[in-house]
């Protein structure tokens, strides 16, 4: 069977384009769902390449989560580079580390861009509670790999049982 362009990734990305200063709920995920983002090696070069990427311009990193085998982010989008290129950034940054361990990224990726009437709070409590709900952390302990810009943890600490989902939230 040929590949038919009409479809797929590319043909999700027809007739988008990328808005400076928006809101985006991103999520990367590895190439077959393989796990080993959460090793803390990889997580650690996710973390700190999307936080250099905030140091520049490249977008503001609101909130951040490495999962095993994806990545969810919230971020506002600078004025640099296209989500596309952005994201292709990321990627390229991360994929050594990702290749040592016998990883690599997904060809594509997801973005919703955020309205302003969305609820940003359900966007961020989908993102800190993702390894709770997946079974990956007792609720009693924290996830290692999860990052949320000093403005946001500040109203979303209301939200948590010292800085830990309360049980009702999981359900």
């Amino acid at each position: 069977m040929a590949f038919d362009q009409s479809r797929g990734h590319a043909a999700l990305r027809r007739g988008r384009f990328s808005q400076p200063a928006a809101e985006y709920f991103l999520t990367v995920c590895t190439d077959r769902r393989c796990a080993g983002l959460a090793l803390p090696n990889v997580a650690k070069v996710i973390l700190d390449e999307a936080h250099a990427m905030s140091a520049d311009g490249t977008w503001i990193v609101q909130s951040l989560l490495v999962m095993p085998d994806h990545v969810h982010l919230l971020i506002t989008l600078g004025e640099r580079l296209s989500i596309a290129k952005a994201v292709q950034r990321l990627k390229a940054k991360t994929s050594a580390v990702l290749r040592r361990a016998n990883l690599g990224w997904e060809r594509g990726f997801y973005d919703r861009q955020l309205r302003p009437d969305d609820d940003r709070l359900a966007v961020f409590l989908y993102i800190y509670l993702n390894p709770y709900r997946a079974g990956l952390m007792p609720d009693s302990s924290k996830w290692p790999h999860y990052h949320c810009r000093d403005e946001e943890r500040a109203w979303l600490r209301g939200m948590l049982n010292a800085d830990r989902p309360y049980p009702e939230r999981l359900k």
